[in-house]
């Protein structure tokens, strides 16, 4: 109760104005000769914001000085200010050069007046805390949003979980672009390190969201755009340190409009950290590179980026003894003892990756209500993680047993790699059509990936190995997604329109060969899904904005979910339904803006985390018959003074398994009405921003997670306990600075209060055999304790 207590604290924390003289700025927006309602009208680099009126007008309070204005409506101008009293200002959007979100993204992504649950991350935002921490870390304050670490501190592997759904259901694009493992379903966010670097905004949509590429979002979608190019040249260089001997260092360029058609654009990243948990540590290098051509109505873009990661391992977590007996840093990972009996740690149990991503886009605007958008995509990944075996079983590992001394040796220590060596192709395509009364998207997507799993021996205490490099097991994948949709937002009266969206996903997914685990693990799946998706706007008045909207959504089982199944001897598991309700309200005055919805989504057959994990560190799932989640979704933005506004939000849900079916003592049990595991009832979240002077901003971020269960029957063994962090960030822009266009200072201080707390972990049980030939089943859990109080500061420098 204190942590929900000290949260609305923070939310209604105000401080006295200072005394200043606002000026009035005023004017009327218009696109073609006619005025233009709704659009938006933002000052750059602060917190001021309004929309025009029906009659295209506007008005916004600011203090005396010197300011860009950005108007947009999918295109978007800048204007700038010198305001020494009140002003009228009149802009007109007609010939205003299309934003590329609007030109990339306009097939998946949502504005305003949909019937969708969002919310966006700006790249001004995002550049407040980018320290080194991964993305899903800089989205964790948003709406319905748990993040956790395995290194504990925010660096290498990084999820995210959105309304309790966790990464697999999770659809990911970068322009427009799917990122989601076609096997695994998940994003590691570990091979991409540094990408908030290059990354223009993000969309989060919550529930099923609108038709989007690669896997169907069965929780909520994150749609990523990247840098976009840039009219005049620029340097910069960014470098941060901070706790744990956490480092960034970055440098980017870019050319601006070269004969008023070329741009090229480019950064080189490096992220070191040894992590919280010890050996945790991590070294990620990234590059992102980028080619755009733009003339009239046409702008191309061929971009690379890609990322080499290697990290210690730390996906094992800890049992609560082992916390008490060596304290919640304490890594298992690498263990084992040498010939007299020592304990120690293998220093080289990593995980070692590389991923290179290929995009070519191509928008084609024909004339103000044809465009087209066409994209290529290729990707390649290779790696391993390496392993040490203690005492492993020589056959498991494709090795002969041996007589020494006059016995037969079973077994010996090893050292073993798993690999992953994969290729992930397509093309994304869509055409819209556009007038005052109608927005029409078509389009589409063609996938597909070919994946080679293998292991090798590289290394034995005893025994012969085999011929360098000839694999213990070899398994091959092939998985086919194609997907066509068609989508419709028609204005009905001036307050009401309607969205219809329907898409057509077929699947094939083919796999057969052995498995470090089985001799053989076959695979032939296919699926073929409908998904339609409808929903309403009303624009009540200036303010008052309502939406309610129905999704369906299917989802396929995961390569795990097959490979769990298979080596338990359980049942296939079979595809997803989610029926996904939406009723929202959206008030957006001068001075304050509130997001409020109400959803329900109802599943079949959903595939909920069990709590266990694999040998990978990988979640377990389980279909779960009948489940539902029923939330209240509150955020908003509130403009206290000149100086202060507070953002907060709250997610207030019940996440029921109707009936979920395990096994308990050797025998089959159906529990109803219990908790989904990982799926807390309360999330909430707050910035307080206060800005004293200028050029100087203060942030202190809090985040509140309920408690919540591990399991799907609410033992108490499994209860992950509720947390509150705060983090204060600091940001002061220094500009024309000598020699450099602006200098910026950036300090972040995570979990101020120095809170002791978990955001993730596993449960399983077990079985002992009885005297009786029946068996008891016992419990344990394992965590992942988070970072205590530890700070990040940095400098950028802008030529």
């Amino acid at each position: 109760m204190k942590h929900v207590l000290f949260v609305l604290g923070l939310f209604l924390l105000s401080l006295p104005a200072f005394a200043q003289e606002n000026y009035t700025l005023s004017g009327t927006v218009t696109l073609n000769e006619e005025p233009l309602a709704g659009a938006n009208v933002m000052v750059k680099n602060r917190d001021e914001a309004t929309i025009t009126n029906f009659d295209g007008e506007y008005s916004l309070q600011l203090p005396a000085g010197d300011y860009t204005l950005i108007f947009s409506y999918g295109n978007q101008k800048e204007v700038e200010v010198n305001l020494t009293g009140n002003q009228t200002l009149d802009v007109d959007l007609t010939n205003a050069e299309e934003t590329l979100d609007e030109v990339f993204l306009s097939s998946i992504r949502v504005d305003a007046d949909s019937p969708i649950t969002y919310s966006n991350l700006s790249n001004e935002e995002i550049a407040e805390r980018n320290l080194g921490q991964d993305i899903p870390v800089l989205m964790n304050y948003l709406p319905s949003v748990v993040t956790t670490t395995d290194a504990g501190n925010g660096v290498g592997y990084t999820g995210i979980r959105v309304r309790g759904s966790d990464a697999t259901r999770t659809n990911v694009t970068v322009n427009g672009i799917p990122i989601n493992d076609a096997e695994s379903q998940g994003t590691f966010w570990v091979n991409m390190g540094d990408f908030a670097s290059s990354t223009e905004n993000i969309q989060l949509q919550r529930g099923v969201g609108t038709s989007t590429n690669g896997a169907g979002a069965f929780g909520a979608s994150i749609n990523i755009l990247t840098d976009r190019y840039s009219e005049e040249a620029f340097a910069e260089i960014a470098n941060s340190y901070g706790s744990f001997n956490t480092r960034k260092h970055t440098a980017k360029f870019g050319t601006g409009l070269i004969d008023d058609h070329w741009s090229f654009t480019g950064r080189a990243s490096q992220i070191k950290s040894d992590g919280y948990i010890d050996r945790a540590e991590s070294d990620l290098k990234s590059y992102f590179l980028q080619g755009s051509y733009v003339n009239n109505g046409t702008i191309v873009k061929a971009i690379m980026f890609g990322g080499k990661e290697r990290t210690y391992q730390a996906w094992y977590g800890v049992e609560q003894s082992t916390i008490d007996e060596r304290g919640r840093r304490y890594n298992p990972a690498g263990i084992y003892f040498d010939e007299d009996g020592n304990e120690k740690f293998y220093d080289n149990q990593t995980d070692n990756y590389q991923q290179d991503h290929y995009q070519l886009l191509w928008n084609q605007k024909f004339d103000n209500n044809w465009s087209t958008n066409l994209a290529f995509h290729y990707t390649r990944g290779k790696g391993y993680y390496e392993e040490y075996e203690e005492d492993a079983s020589l056959l498991d590992f494709g090795l002969t047993p041996f007589t020494a001394n006059g016995e037969e040796v079973t077994t010996s220590d090893l050292v073993n790699t798993s690999w992953l060596d994969n290729h992930f192709y397509g093309t994304t395509f869509s055409g819209n059509y556009q007038n005052e009364k109608l927005d029409l998207v078509l389009g589409g997507g063609w996938n597909r990936y070919d994946g080679d799993h293998f292991g090798e021996v590289i290394y034995t205490r005893f025994a012969q190995n085999k011929d360098p490099y000839e694999p213990f097991y070899e398994n091959n994948a092939v998985k086919t997604d194609f997907n066509i949709y068609g989508k419709a937002t028609v204005s009905l009266t001036d307050k009401l329109a309607a969205f219809g969206d329907l898409q057509l996903r077929t699947i094939n997914y083919e796999g057969n060969g052995p498995t470090q685990e089985v001799a053989n693990f076959p695979i032939d799946a296919n699926f073929s899904f409908f998904n339609p998706k409808g929903g309403l706007t009303y624009q009540l008045n200036q303010i008052n904005q309502f939406y309610a909207s129905v999704a369906v959504a299917h989802r396929e089982p995961s390569r795990s979910d097959y490979e769990d199944a298979f080596e338990q001897g359980l049942a296939a598991p079979t595809e997803e339904r989610l029926v996904d309700y939406e009723l929202g309200w959206r008030y957006k005055a001068e001075k304050a803006q509130i997001n409020t919805n109400l959803y329900f989504m109802n599943y079949k057959d959903q595939l909920v985390l069990t709590g266990e994990i694999d040998e990978e560190g990988a979640a377990i799932r389980r279909n779960s018959g009948e489940s539902y989640r029923l939330g209240l979704e509150v955020d908003a933005t509130f403009k206290v003074t000149d100086f202060l506004s507070i953002r907060p939000n709250v997610a207030i849900s019940q996440n029921k398994n109707r009936e979920y079916n395990t096994f308990l003592d050797g025998e089959s049990v159906t529990f109803e009405d219990t908790d989904i595991a990982f799926s807390p009832n309360i999330i909430a979240g707050n910035m307080i921003r206060i800005q004293p002077v200028e050029n100087l901003q203060i942030n202190v971020l809090t985040k509140y997670v309920g408690e919540q269960y591990m399991s799907n029957y609410e033992v108490e063994a499994s209860k992950l306990e509720d947390y509150t962090t705060t983090d204060l960030n600091i940001q002061y822009t220094w500009q024309n600075a000598p020699l450099f266009k602006e200098v910026i200072f950036t300090g972040l201080v995570n979990n101020i209060f120095d809170e002791e707390y978990i955001s993730n972990g596993y449960y399983y049980t077990y079985d002992i055999p009885n005297d009786d030939g029946s068996t008891t089943t016992y419990d344990g859990a394992g965590y992942y304790p988070q970072a205590t109080i530890n700070f990040l500061v940095g400098m950028t420098l802008r030529f």
